[in-house]
């Protein structure tokens, strides 16, 4: 378990530092923009790439390396690619309505939980 541990947390540090660079590149050749051009690349480069990593995987016998490369590289590049992974997931099963929920959940309410989260900070630092 220790190991598997680590092998997340090594993974992570490596996905979160592309994440860095890529944000970086993206504002260095197009100056700052009122778009989030960075990180809509890193959530789509990000949910392209764990889907092809759980195809080939599950095809190549590599699934020992998911934790590494999904939760540890791919969640520190974009905690997107997981949410994507789900979602396609119950489309794939055919669960419809459970997608839709989870999806519109997932988006509507980390957007207002992070809302909330701005303005408790702002009503401690006021």
């Amino acid at each position: 378990m220790l190991i598997t541990v680590l092998n997340v947390a090594l993974g992570g540090a490596i996905g979160a530092s592309c994440r860095y660079l890529v944000g970086v590149g993206v504002l260095r050749m197009l100056g700052p923009t009122s778009f989030p051009l960075g990180v809509l690349g890193v959530n789509i480069l990000g949910s392209a790439l764990m889907g092809a990593f759980v195809v080939l995987a599950a095809h190549k016998g590599l699934t020992h390396l998911s934790p590494f490369v999904m939760t540890g590289v791919l969640g520190g590049f974009t905690t997107f690619s997981a949410f994507s992974l789900e979602a396609v997931t119950l489309f794939e099963r055919g669960a419809y309505g459970q997608a839709a929920l989870y999806i519109g959940l997932s988006a509507g309410l980390s957007i207002a939980a992070l809302a909330l989260g701005m303005m408790a900070a702002r009503g401690v630092l006021t």
